[in-house]
């Protein structure tokens, strides 16, 4: 693959795929046009990739908090409670791990704003078929923070899965989601689940 085909600039689509391509993936034509008219606010009028100009928004306090799980046998689960694994304090470097991806996902999501955090804090709880995790994001700012709190939770959660592997290979991280947001145009969001 060369760089036209990286940048999407050959192929009939936005995508860099051929018409037929978009076409079977998009269930019709993946033009500029059907792109904006979902209004997606990545996206230019051609239909390519934009990073969105948040300098006219009002600084606002923001926040969200975003939840995922890593599922795991009993016998996983006591060793990270008794610090019993080979790599240490799974917990410990999971919530570093965590907060460090936060502070860096404007770097790891390309569309993402470099957001001047005031606040990360990351939980675990043992459950029965694993540990959950929760992620809190919090600053003052243009835009918001769900991405800082779901990439806290990933990146925690892959942590964990990467000090664990040594005792089980097929743990499975699941249910990374956004639980609440509040600040901003678009107001207090709560999961419903």
């Amino acid at each position: 693959m060369d760089q036209q085909d990286i940048l999407g600039t050959r192929g009939g689509g936005p995508t860099g795929l051929d018409d037929a391509t978009n076409d079977a993936r998009t269930g019709g034509s993946a033009t500029p046009a059907s792109i904006r008219d979902a209004e997606l606010t990545h996206v230019n009028e051609q239909g390519r990739a934009r990073m969105v100009d948040v300098g006219a928004k009002p600084v606002t306090a923001r926040v969200a908090r975003a939840a995922g799980k890593v599922l795991m046998a009993p016998s996983t689960l006591a060793l990270v409670r008794t610090g019993g694994t080979r790599k240490g304090d799974v917990l410990a470097v999971a919530q570093v791990a965590g907060i460090m991806a936060a502070k860096r996902t404007w770097e790891l999501v390309p569309m993402c704003h470099q957001v001047p955090l005031s606040g990360v804090d990351i939980s675990f709880a043992y459950e029965s078929d694993g540990i959950a995790i929760e992620a809190t994001a919090r600053c003052k700012g243009e835009t918001g923070v769900e991405m800082e709190a779901l990439t806290a939770v990933s990146v925690a959660a892959l942590t964990i899965y990467d000090m664990c592997k040594s005792h089980q290979r097929d743990m499975v991280i699941e249910r990374v989601r956004l639980m609440e947001k509040d600040g901003g145009r678009s107001g207090h969001f709560v999961r419903e689940d």
